[in-house]
């Protein structure tokens, strides 16, 4: 088989295999089966590391059903290559050259040399910053939950987080209210926010930072884009919303939620304001935040950063009638470009047709539908409350696009 088809089943078997477990009656809390599309929807959500939920987290869900969500977030969000080829370095199996291209291509590394090596620096990596995270977070969900409990929700939503998963557990509290009763909460704002970014900038950008440090000019082409853009896409946004969508709040509140408004859109769907009560050029904003995305190689989706890069590289060289264009005195090949086009089309023209259909199959504003859409091919778990309310046709939908 191809790395594409190799990479495709692993995928469709593990969210076959988790819908299974979670329509066991063990899996919520009321002990009852689910159905198989809710199971479905929730399995695919959680192994593509979306976020998208039709029942909440924390209130339909058990520890055990909890506990399967978590392991689909960390299998996705790592990769589910990764983890095959973890498995066969740890029994002892040889990693022919066909493992090494599907890793290779699941990665998005430069070369097929040293793949094994990137595979323990990619877990080790994911396990350090999680535990890190989860540790920072202890303190304020054990003094709000309890000890043990506070233990597993800052656990939870630590991976949730650098796997850009966007699942939480505060709906204890209100259903589907996401983080927004930590909005004026420093810990869990910068905590998730710095959780997000590193899953979100790429392993192999992680590995230029280790290996290089504060050297910036010995970093690859594609880390030096990555850091870059990144910043940009996290500093425009915030500017806007700290001016125009939260201007009312204080200070200190105005400037959480203008950063964590700007960070989680790529791909990451948790929330600390009430997105309903932002404008419809801030809903926008989001929107195409969240169709970008995180790095190739990363926990995050969407089109990825470098393919924007690209094209905007590629619109200034024409500016300028240049006939290569450029990053870092580097040139990009025609074929890049090529590519870069192609995916754009893609994540236009798919949430575009699918929020067509469904604002017309359930009679839904043509901005919410395509809100919803956006974060399901986007794998960002961000909603304006629609899709809990969605038929079974539109559920097929955004599974298809997740």
């Amino acid at each position: 088989m191809t790395s594409f088809q190799v990479i495709s089943l692993g995928f469709l078997s593990v969210i076959l295999l988790g819908s299974l477990l979670l329509m066991l009656p063990i899996a919520t809390k009321s002990g009852q089966c689910t159905s198989f599309l809710d199971a479905l929807f929730t399995a695919t959500s959680a192994v593509c590391v979306t976020g998208l939920v039709i029942n909440d987290t924390a209130t339909y869900w058990s520890l055990f059903g909890q506990g399967v969500i978590l392991l689909l977030i960390q299998i996705g969000g790592m990769g589910i290559i990764t983890i095959a080829i973890a498995i066969s370095v740890v029994s002892g199996r040889k990693i022919g050259l066909m493992q090494r291209s599907t890793m290779q291509e699941a990665i998005s590394a430069p070369t097929v040399g040293g793949i094994v090596r990137r595979t323990q620096f990619i877990i080790r990596t994911t396990i350090l910053i999680e535990i890190i995270g989860a540790a920072l977070l202890a303190p304020v969900f054990c003094r709000d939950f309890g000890f043990w409990k506070g233990i597993w929700y800052s656990l939870f939503h630590s991976i949730s987080a650098f796997c850009n998963a966007g699942f939480d557990l505060i709906g204890i509290r209100t259903p589907f209210s996401s983080l927004t009763s930590y909005s004026v909460q420093p810990i869990v704002n910068l905590v998730i926010m710095m959780l997000i970014i590193a899953g979100g900038i790429g392993f192999l950008t992680w590995e230029d930072i280790k290996n290089h440090k504060w050297h910036l000019k010995k970093y690859r082409m594609q880390s030096k884009v990555i850091l870059t853009v990144t910043c940009g896409l996290i500093l425009i946004p915030s500017i806007y919303f700290y001016f125009f969508e939260f201007a009312q709040a204080p200070l200190k509140e105005r400037l959480l939620l203008s950063f964590f408004q700007a960070v989680t859109p790529r791909t990451a769907g948790f929330n600390t304001a009430d997105l309903n009560a932002m404008s419809e050029s801030g809903q926008s904003i989001i929107t195409v935040l969240m169709l970008v995305g995180g790095s190739p190689g990363s926990t995050a989706g969407g089109m990825k950063i470098t393919t924007l890069a690209v094209l905007l590289a590629n619109a200034m060289a024409v500016f300028r009638r240049s006939e290569f264009p450029h990053f870092f005195n580097r040139r990009i090949a025609r074929e890049t470009v090529s590519q870069a086009a192609t995916i754009f089309m893609m994540y236009l023209t798919l949430p575009l047709a699918g929020g067509l259909i469904i604002s017309r199959l359930e009679e839904q504003p043509i901005l919410d539908c395509l809100f919803e859409t956006a974060s399901a091919i986007g794998t960002v778990g961000l909603s304006l409350g629609l899709t809990p309310q969605l038929q079974t046709a539109s559920h097929l939908i955004l599974i298809v696009l997740m």
